[in-house]
């Protein structure tokens, strides 16, 4: 299984950002999804979780700027960024718990960084 971000870019401070996360594979089943980010020099740290049933919980830093969703019959993710601050600036990583494999086992996984700047 492999999970792709796309997205990510140049945005002024107060603009909107959509990134996407799709996951492929051959027999899965996705069960809860993330974005993470890590700014430069600091840790990496959950942005959004999106559960099984489509619960959604936020960090303080995001909540009521970032909605998080989730398209389970294409496999994909998505996180909505409106008046983004040039502290939002980061790499941005997707991951999500999967169950795949005979006999099904849950693993995390993880895409590559899609890189957001948020700057005037």
């Amino acid at each position: 299984v492999q999970l792709q971000a796309s997205g990510g870019g140049l945005v002024q401070p107060g603009g909107s950002l959509r990134l996407s996360c799709t996951a492929s594979g051959s027999a899965f089943n996705i069960l809860h999804m993330y974005w993470y980010r890590q700014a430069p020099g600091k840790q990496r740290e959950r942005v959004a979780t999106i559960s099984i049933r489509g619960i959604a919980n936020y960090a303080d830093s995001v909540s009521g700027r970032f909605t998080i969703s989730r398209i389970d019959a294409k496999n994909t993710m998505s996180l909505q960024m409106n008046n983004l601050k040039p502290e939002d600036t980061a790499v941005y990583y997707c991951a999500a718990s999967i169950a795949a494999g005979s006999p099904a086992r849950v693993d995390d996984y993880w895409g590559y960084g899609t890189l957001v700047t948020v700057s005037s």
